[in-house]
């Protein structure tokens, strides 16, 4: 996004203020690197200390009175200046932010490196009664000597925008996959010691133990289309890989009910009879689409109660149906873009929507799907402080909304953002679950592959995050943004990069022998496993699973 040229100057002449202030800020990457999940969506009355202590920056913080910045335009205020940002470093920013000349306002901050434009690094909701949050972070494609951390008001209205506490906190990328795979280690696995003893109770030392995983505990899965149907090396790749599938097109109202009362069911149903016999968890996806284009036609021309009865009546039979079977609904998709049902049937449709879906299929977790939430910052319609306010709306007018979907639909991806904007969703305290990933088909294929790299390694690591699912299911013609394989399920990159994660993120095979403990300990992935234990000619066969947990799992086995 260009910045105007006003801005520019504004820009500049901040940096010569704040060098005639000496509020010279030198990049300097911490000794620890260990990563802050802190994060607040609650508007409060002071704002809290800076995370990182402010990081490599030395003023701003709510522990020194002079440290408060205020602009009086609302439009680019003083914020920060930092001097030799180094390329590929992760740079995490936050603050708090108050406004005073209006009651709430979407303010952006953005980052203006070498005065050569500006770009989002981070949005906040921002009021005047109370002190707001603002999380967010960037990646440089080259380094800079001179940059500035600005507030940009999007609506212009003229308001004093006043910042506390602000930090900027680096991070190298070796620090930055240390702290993922701390997380991982934590979140993703556990440990497990097998004790062998014999029926006196005596141990067995030099037992032979070998463990195998046979299913993983963390869904990760990709959409389908009914080109899988009949297809049986497509269907045998998509196992090999995926425990969690969704439905591409094959459950939305245009595909099930194309008109008034013509209902078609017999695709899902034998897409639905594959992943059911595979043992596949699937998603279901969705129930409405608040876009109009992806209405129905005969739907479009309803109105009042004939809208409100076939609306009633989709939910009805889709959820009687499929009564059980799906694990999760998008219960009405990307209300935050688009408001076709909300505009005709009033504000409180998707309260009711989410409560008749709720009635239907009690045992079903209910989502709201959206996409640039976590893509990027420059959507003013699906920032994460709307997303939010969206969330706890429905909430609070009784809607049974248990999980939060975050399409993916990503160009090049800003990791830093990413996992901040997932730290404010998980102050909700509900599942998140990434719904559609892909990379923008803009990129050539190894560029494609380095992005979803990026995002998968970053979905996966984070403690908030339930499940991935991949946008890409296989036509003759490709895929939606992006396939991992050709037709032929020959891989393409993306392949090699999945292919390479999910053999990473699993417990091929462990084994050794007994101490003189007779113990033998290993860090699985959580999942189900069979245990082989063999000693003296003897052989037993068991199985058990890690679930999440602290503490060491402690499995016996008798000789």
């Amino acid at each position: 996004m260009r910045t105007p040229r006003l801005a520019l100057r504004a820009v500049g002449f901040l940096v010569l203020l704040m060098l005639h202030c000496g509020s010279e800020l030198v990049a300097a990457v911490p000794p620890d690197g260990w990563y802050d999940y802190s994060a607040y969506t609650d508007c409060r009355g002071q704002p809290e200390p800076a995370l990182y202590n402010g990081g490599i920056l030395k003023f701003g913080n709510s522990g020194d009175p002079d440290g408060y910045r205020t602009t009086e335009t609302g439009v680019f205020s003083p914020a920060f200046v930092v001097y030799n940002l180094n390329k590929t470093t992760m740079y995490t920013f936050s603050c708090w932010v108050k406004l005073e000349g209006a009651n709430a306002a979407l303010i952006t901050a953005r980052l203006a490196p070498d005065n050569s434009g500006a770009r989002c690094i981070a949005t906040v909701l921002a009021r005047s009664d109370c002190w707001a949050f603002v999380k967010g972070g960037f990646v440089l494609d080259w380094p800079t000597q001179t940059s500035v951390i600005f507030f940009q008001n999007a609506d212009k209205t003229p308001m004093k925008i006043t910042v506390a506490s602000g930090s900027l906190q680096p991070f190298t990328t070796d620090q930055w996959a240390m702290h993922q795979q701390d997380t991982i280690r934590k979140r993703r696995k556990r440990v497990a010691t097998i004790h062998v003893a014999d029926p006196q109770g005596a141990r067995v030392v030099g037992a032979s133990v070998s463990v195998q995983q046979t299913t993983k505990d963390f869904p990760i899965g990709s959409a389908i289309a009914n080109t899988i149907l009949g297809n049986q090396a497509y269907q045998q790749w998509f196992v090999d890989r995926f425990n969690a599938a969704v439905f591409e097109d094959e459950l939305k109202w245009y595909s099930t009910e194309p008109m008034s009362g013509l209902l078609r069911f017999d695709v899902p149903d034998q897409m639905l009879a594959f992943v059911r016999s595979r043992r596949v968890m699937v998603r279901g996806h969705n129930i409405f689409w608040e876009n109009q284009d992806a209405t129905p036609r005969w739907v479009k021309n309803l109105t009042g109660d004939d809208l409100r009865s076939a609306v009633n009546t989709r939910i009805q039979s889709l959820m009687t149906r499929y009564r059980g079977e799906f694990a999760h609904w998008d219960v009405n998709n990307e209300m935050l873009h688009y408001s076709f049902y909300e505009q005709r049937l009033g504000p409180n449709a998707s309260m009711e929507f989410f409560s008749v879906a709720q009635d239907a299929d009690p045992l079903a977790t209910l989502f709201m799907n959206e996409y640039n939430v976590i893509e990027t910052c420059d959507d003013p319609f699906s920032t994460v402080d709307t997303y939010v306010a969206k969330l706890k709306e429905l909430r609070s007018g009784g809607a049974i909304l248990e999980g939060i979907g975050l399409e993916g639909h990503f160009s090049k991806p800003n990791i830093p953002l990413m996992r901040a904007i997932l730290d404010k969703l998980a102050t909700l305290g509900l599942p998140i679950w990434f719904t559609e990933i892909d990379i923008s088909n803009k990129f050539d294929a190894q560029t494609q592959a380095v992005y979803l790299e990026q995002v998968m390694r970053e979905a996966y690591s984070h403690p908030a995050v339930s499940g991935v699912m991949l946008w890409t299911a296989l036509h003759q013609s490709g895929c939606y943004q992006m396939c991992l394989t050709d037709w032929n399920l020959k891989n393409l990159p993306t392949g090699d990069v999945v292919d390479r994660l999910l053999n990473e993120w699993r417990t091929l095979q462990a084994g050794g022998q007994t101490d003189a403990h007779g113990a033998y300990s290993f860090s699985g992935y959580l999942g189900e496993y069979v245990l082989t234990v063999s000693y003296n000619n003897r052989t037993t066969q068991s199985t058990f699973s890690l679930s999440p947990g602290d503490e060491t799992r402690h499995i016996n086995v008798q000789m």
